[in-house]
């Protein structure tokens, strides 16, 4: 069995080595610095008085998929699978250097949104909640008032996605990021597989 199962790995990961777009992870546009730790990434970005942190983790970035589409007439069932897009939800902490507070916004990308083309200037991340949170402090307190947006002024909202477009966090970034993290997940997928391997080849 053991045997089998190598050497389905083996032929898998040749087909997504394939299929892999990306040798080298893509860059973000706008001056953003990428460190990786294996599922988690963070781009970072300095600009006059400020830095600010985008952090997102692959794990359970990709949506689940639709499975009701028949094949069309006259077409291989394995050209139906549509590409596996990596949309995880991502968190901006923008810190300013004379104060003591972070601002951090939690974003996420609706998942009806995703591919609706030809709407107006539409955003394609929302803001879900915003807080204050101590900088420099790995452990948020829940003790810190979070806004949850799904309640708020509509003009506030506005300028809240308004003062992230002013940082560089807008519509293109944010579809930067899912072809950044689609790799970085289509990456991570394929060592997994070849870990997988040595580790069944394992006596």
């Amino acid at each position: 069995g053991d045997k089998a199962f190598a050497q389905f790995l083996t032929d898998e990961i040749k087909e997504e080595k394939k299929i892999q777009k990306h040798k080298s992870l893509p860059k973000v546009s706008g001056g953003w610095e990428l460190e990786v730790q294996g599922t988690e990434a963070k781009l970072v970005r300095k600009i006059a008085g400020e830095k600010i942190t985008v952090t997102f983790n692959i794990n359970n970035s990709i949506p689940p998929s639709v499975d009701d589409e028949e094949p069309q007439e006259g077409q291989k069932p394995d050209e139906q699978e549509p590409d596996l897009t990596s949309t995880p939800n991502f968190v901006v902490e923008v810190i300013k250097d004379d104060t003591k507070q972070t601002l951090v916004l939690d974003c996420h990308y609706p998942e009806d949104e995703v591919g609706h083309e030809g709407e107006e200037e539409s955003d394609i991340f929302t803001i879900r909640e915003v807080s204050f949170q101590p900088t420099g402090e790995s452990d948020w307190k829940d003790t810190n008032y979070t806004l949850n947006t799904d309640s708020l002024d509509w003009a506030l909202y506005d300028h809240l996605m308004d003062f992230l477009a002013d940082r560089g966090v807008d519509n293109t970034f944010a579809d930067e990021l899912i072809e950044l993290s689609t790799a970085l997940e289509h990456q991570e997928y394929i060592k997994f597989l070849e870990d997988l391997k040595s580790f069944i080849k394992c006596q």
